[in-house]
């Protein structure tokens, strides 16, 4: 919270929210609150996006998800213009554009498991070329309010620079570029050279789990590790009902196998049970780290979504380390 809060008081002129989840207690709403009052006094343009509140009974087959409720009457307490957006799936966004020039982006919904529970990551970028993306992004959002035939937006590779060396870094938003995004993570992975590490609640691709398989199978790189093992477990048995999807099952099986990932167990999902998930959505493959709010996911091409591609060895280090701390956290528990 001191971080985002830090991020929101630098705004001079504007801070677009897109977010899926926001619902915090008072404690952590307090001072989110404060810093929107602040900089709002001081003449700060503020619009909020969200996804709407779920149906009691969700249509699962059709995208919708049991999300608790909360999100609605949260943003609309701020205060501030906001727009629920509609879609048949899920406007799955975690982003802020702050005056057209930086990004806070990543996996973390604004919610209190998400701060204290999970396991997220949030990535900070002062660019007016990326940030021009994402708002280009967020205005499609806020002027159809709905994000279906959104995401035909991007970037090409912008330079930037991390822990004072050079970067390179690319947007893509779905559902516009959602087959071009899952296309381009398969062929990325089949590229490897060195490594590929996984920090991913979900592997659910297709594409990617094949790539992933071809890889190890050839056993040249090094593939490993962690995923969020319970959440997986219910993605089994969701595929075990669909004809099509049952291939997945026995090839998901043999990547965790080869790759010799650790799973966390964490509590099996209701919207009124303790959400602890692994939430990241990391891939690290050689000196490129792929993240942002898109689950490695069929799913994930239909919703609102937005992935980073940053060419970074020093990023890429910080996230190999990160991850080592988490497998290592996980793993005793994995035997």
């Amino acid at each position: 919270m001191s971080r985002l809060t830090s991020f929101i008081t630098g705004a001079k002129r504007s801070l677009d929210f897109a977010f899926y989840d926001m619902r915090l207690s008072d404690s952590l709403k307090n001072q989110f609150s404060a810093a929107l009052e602040e900089r709002a006094a001081a003449g700060v343009e503020i619009r909020i996006c969200f996804d709407g509140d779920k149906p009691l009974t969700p249509n699962l087959a059709a995208g919708q998800d049991p999300a608790p409720p909360g999100t609605s009457a949260f943003v609309q307490s701020l205060g501030y213009p906001w727009r629920r957006i509609a879609g048949m799936k899920l406007m799955h966004h975690k982003f802020i554009v702050r005056d057209g020039e930086s990004v806070w982006t990543g996996s973390l919904n604004l919610t209190d498991d998400a701060f204290t529970l999970m396991e997220n990551n949030v990535v900070e970028i002062d660019s007016t070329a990326l940030a021009s993306a994402f708002a280009r992004d967020f205005d499609e959002l806020w002027q159809r309010q709905n994000f279906e035939n959104t995401g035909e937006v991007g970037s090409s590779q912008v330079p930037l620079t991390f822990s004072g060396q050079p970067a390179r870094v690319r947007v893509m938003f779905s559902p516009g570029c959602g087959l071009t995004i899952d296309k381009e993570i398969g062929q990325r992975v089949s590229r490897a050279q060195r490594r590929v590490r996984i920090c991913s609640l979900l592997i659910n691709s297709g594409t990617l789990i094949g790539a992933l398989l071809d890889l190890l199978r050839k056993g040249e790189i090094k593939v490993d590790g962690i995923y969020d093992r319970t959440q997986m477990a219910e993605v089994f048995q969701q595929w075990q009902e669909v004809p099509q999807n049952r291939w997945k099952i026995p090839a998901l099986q043999e990547v965790i196998s080869r790759a010799s990932l650790v799973g966390k167990n964490s509590t099996p999902f209701s919207p009124a049970a303790r959400h602890d998930f692994m939430h990241n959505k990391i891939l690290l493959i050689d000196d490129t780290v792929i993240t942002g709010s898109y689950n490695f996911s069929r799913s994930a091409q239909y919703n609102a979504e937005n992935i980073l591609f940053i060419e970074s060895p020093a990023a890429a280090e910080r996230y190999s380390f990160y991850i080592d701390h988490l497998v290592k956290k996980y793993g005793s528990s994995d035997k």
